[in-house]
């Protein structure tokens, strides 16, 4: 057994976050797993000065809509599997990174946002449901199920620093925070929930506007997840708010497996 420590970001637009040099952090510290959303880049425009580390494997899943979504994994793990889900991402938007590795499944994912439209509201709805019976069907597989990235939801009110402002904001809609229960309902944990209980004023995105960050009113829609057979297994999960380039901040796992 050995300890994983993993990390995922939203960095809405890795060219941008690269012309900030704010991933170079990622070099002063060890990560098995970097999991990154919205990169908005293909794999040949993503710079090779973003962090001096060189990972065996980087997987880069852009969007079929060039310049928006995307994920990118980075890892030293060897991976028995590397997919992209189709079946959950189903209209190409860059969405998943899979990977297993000893009896793990781990999903680096960029969930839908719905406040474009009701149409993409529900596109998010069924992008969820379709994830959870992927996951699902991994399970029986035999895996244990870790995964990541930007939910696009907060849970509950004290996911958000103004909940009754924001009922009917996607993103805080009962509809969305009912697929969470269910998640819950199926045995997987918010890690960040676990390890800190009912701690309140813990976000990790904050909008451009207002100084939201500056006055902390924010939302905490970034998670890592895990299957209720790794429970007893977690031994750190935490939210790094001090680290700048993006309206999302990092957070990470750390998990002996």
């Amino acid at each position: 057994m050995r300890k994983y420590r993993f990390i995922s970001w939203n960095v809405n637009g890795i060219r941008a976050v690269e012309k900030k040099a704010a991933l170079k952090w990622i070099d002063e510290h060890h990560i098995d797993i970097l999991g990154l959303q919205e990169i908005k880049a293909e794999a040949s425009q993503i710079p090779d000065s973003i962090f001096a580390k060189n990972y065996q494997h980087a997987l880069i899943n852009p969007s079929s809509n060039k310049g928006q979504s995307g994920v990118a994994l980075f890892t030293d793990i060897e991976p028995t599997f590397i997919g992209t889900a189709p079946e959950v991402d189903i209209l190409d938007e860059g969405r998943i990174n899979e990977i297993h590795f000893d009896n793990i499944a781990f999903f680096n994912v960029y969930f839908p946002n719905g406040q474009r439209s009701e149409e993409r509201l529900a596109y998010k709805m069924g992008f969820y449901d379709r994830f959870l019976e992927h996951i699902e069907k991994r399970r029986k597989e035999g895996k244990s199920i870790i995964f990541c990235g930007d939910v696009n939801t907060a849970h509950n009110e004290i996911d958000l620093a103004r909940p009754k402002a924001n009922e009917k904001t996607s993103g805080f809609l009962k509809i969305e925070r009912e697929w969470m229960d269910k998640l819950l309902m199926y045995g997987y944990h918010d890690t960040f929930r676990m390890v800190h209980g009912e701690k309140p004023d813990a976000y990790s995105w904050w909008s451009y506007r207002a100084r939201a960050r500056e006055n902390n009113v924010g939302w905490r829609i970034d998670y890592f997840f895990i299957s209720d057979d790794l429970e007893e297994k977690v031994t750190d999960a935490f939210i790094m708010d001090h680290i700048l380039g993006s309206d999302h901040c990092p957070i990470g796992l750390e998990i002996e497996i």
